[in-house]
């Protein structure tokens, strides 16, 4: 039987921290599904379709990895998927508690699939999409924090940003 998990975010953008998470959950698991779970009510820097094309660009020299989107309960899409884990990344306390709550509620509404956390490599620690966005928008330097593509990608929406104002 294949051991699969599910990896959800909204990826935007996309990491090398996310990236390290996935790298190493294939240690774990036979497959990976990375999911941009789509929440509409949630304002997203990137399309789902630009951070798709970021995901599947970053992770096309990994095995056994699945991109896909869903919108709705994740407990429901694991089951969809035949998943046996959600897969997720810590970076600091702050992270566990909010991570916790959400592994509490899946299990209630399906004790069938597991929450695995695994912490962020150290070098990845103090790096999230929303740190790397300010960076970005004001020129920072974030080779290094991205992949290349990704890096090009930011650059490439905050001059087209600051074309139009």
């Amino acid at each position: 039987m294949q051991r699969i998990a599910i990896y959800p975010g909204s990826f935007d953008p996309v990491t090398n921290g996310h990236i390290d998470i996935v790298k190493r959950g294939l240690n774990l698991f036979d497959k990976i599904i990375v999911t941009i779970l789509h929440n509409p009510a949630k304002k997203s820097f990137f399309t789902v379709e630009e951070r798709l094309e970021m995901l599947e660009n970053s992770l096309k020299k990994f095995p056994n990895i699945e991109i896909d989107v869903y919108n709705g309960l994740l407990v429901d899409y694991g089951v969809k998927r035949k998943a046996h884990a959600i897969l997720r990344g810590l970076r600091a306390l702050s992270d566990f508690e909010y991570e916790f709550e959400l592994a509490l509620m899946n299990t209630r509404l399906n004790s069938q699939i597991q929450t695995v956390f695994l912490m962020t490599g150290l070098q990845w620690i103090f790096t999230s999409s929303s740190i790397i966005k300010e960076a970005a928008r004001f020129g920072g330097n974030i080779s290094g924090m991205v992949p290349h593509f990704v890096n090009q990608k930011l650059k490439e929406k905050f001059d087209s940003i600051s074309d139009s104002i």
